[in-house]
């Protein structure tokens, strides 16, 4: 799970930077899925680790940077969409879109690494 959480990371990097550069590089918030990206790519590379219980705990945070990331999105999208309609004015498509995308790869990737929690545990309990 290490290298896929590289390549996660990877996405939500150049999700950020094309947002940024899609706003004509004035609205800073579009590198929010940089930073995250940045975040879970450095705790990929810690995961590379061949001691298993410092692995188990960086997939762990990993997974959690994942699970705020994706609350974060998802929300702002939602609310961001629904006050904007609520004023009566058009909501900033670009935005929202960036914020869906984001949701749906930390969406992905919580899915990938809940699916090997529980096989890494299964395999444990077997050779138990």
């Amino acid at each position: 799970m290490a290298k896929t959480t590289i390549i996660f990371g990877i996405l939500l990097v150049l999700l950020g930077l094309v947002s940024y550069i899609g706003t004509g590089s004035t609205h800073p918030t579009a590198l929010i899925p940089t930073w995250f990206g940045l975040a879970l790519g450095i705790g990929g590379y810690l995961a590379m680790s061949p001691d298993e219980k410092r692995r188990m705990i960086v997939m762990h945070v990993n997974v959690t940077i994942a699970v705020l990331g994706f609350l974060g999105a998802a929300g702002k999208a939602i609310s961001g969409y629904g006050s904007a309609r609520s004023a009566g004015i058009d909501p900033d498509m670009k935005a929202i879109y960036s914020q869906i995308a984001m949701a749906v790869i930390m969406l992905v990737y919580i899915k990938l690494c809940v699916d090997s929690f529980i096989q890494a545990r299964r395999l444990r309990q077997e050779q138990d």
